[in-house]
């Protein structure tokens, strides 16, 4: 029985070195999804979605001046930092759950089209707040040497 046995071993271990392995490397288009990194956008929208507010005067002043930027920019702030902080609040809650289509994805979409998270910040959210002051996600910089 102990000669079979080590025989059908043999046998296995040698086909399946024979055969050739074929594995999908690439993770799944939701992989970077978590619930962690859904708790991390949920404080981070609650704790800076105010900054939605001069950030929108700086947009709104450079695009159309300094009085759309005061008067349409302050609104406009305000009303994307509430949304912002609404959906930080209900992701805080259910941060443990996948929420959005069995997914740890933002539920915001653009106006109608079921666009995710990668849009254009003056357009909808983005998945974190916006950055005031200097953007420190770029690993360059200018300088001189001589």
């Amino acid at each position: 029985m102990a000669d079979v046995m080590r025989k059908l071993l043999l046998i296995t271990l040698a086909l399946g070195f024979g055969v050739p392995v074929q594995a999908d490397i690439q993770a799944p288009p939701g992989a970077k999804y978590t619930s962690s990194r859904k708790l991390g956008r949920a404080i981070s929208n609650i704790l800076y979605g105010v900054v939605e507010i001069p950030e929108q005067i700086v947009r709104k002043t450079r695009v159309d001046g300094s009085k759309a930027g005061w008067s349409h920019g302050v609104v406009d702030g305000t009303r994307r930092a509430f949304k912002r902080i609404g959906y930080g609040f209900y992701e805080l809650v259910t941060f443990h759950c996948p929420t959005f289509h069995g997914t740890f994805k933002p539920p915001y979409t653009r106006c109608g089209a079921d666009h995710r998270i990668e849009m254009n910040p003056s357009d909808g959210l983005s998945e974190f707040p916006p950055e005031l002051g200097a953007e420190s996600y770029f690993g360059h910089s200018r300088t001189q040497r001589y």
